[in-house]
């Protein structure tokens, strides 16, 4: 895990890249994407945007290397997402950004890319992605996904 040292400025900005769904306990959304790579990518940033708000500019990036070996394209997209939210509370880690490297239905290769919580105003605390009414499916050329976040 190395250290970079770089300045983000509103590095949330334009990156609604999901729909809130109407759900009575808990948080719903929609992603779409061009791509299983971006779909995996966009729900993770979704959830992060959901999480937590920049207060300030973003001085120093951490950059985590994940791998993922599941029985199902559901199971990997759960446990990426909840991989990522173990690490966001126990390294106090906010991802900002994912450089997915190597995705098929039962593996994932990547890199997140995060910084500490102190850039960060936490909104929601988001305890675990489920598999309550998942979808992941591809319509024509486009993939999409519905996921509940237990809060």
């Amino acid at each position: 895990m190395g250290v970079t040292l770089i300045i983000i400025k509103n590095s949330r900005v334009a990156r609604k890249n999901y729909e809130i769904l109407e759900h009575t306990a808990d948080i719903r959304i929609l992603v779409k994407a061009k791509t299983k790579e971006e779909l995996f990518k966009n729900c993770a940033l979704a959830m992060f945007d959901i999480l937590a708000e920049q207060t300030e500019e973003v001085l120093n990036l951490e950059k985590i290397n994940i791998v993922q070996k599941e029985e199902s394209l559901e199971e990997l997209f759960v446990n990426w997402l909840n991989e990522l939210l173990s690490m966001c509370w126990t390294k106090k880690i906010i991802f900002i950004d994912f450089d997915i490297l190597e995705l098929d239905n039962k593996q994932i290769k990547a890199v997140a890319i995060g910084t500490k919580f102190d850039n960060y105003k936490l909104n929601t605390e988001i305890k675990a992605a489920t598999y309550s009414d998942l979808e992941i499916k591809q319509i024509d050329k486009l993939w999409q996904a519905k996921v509940i976040f237990d809060v």
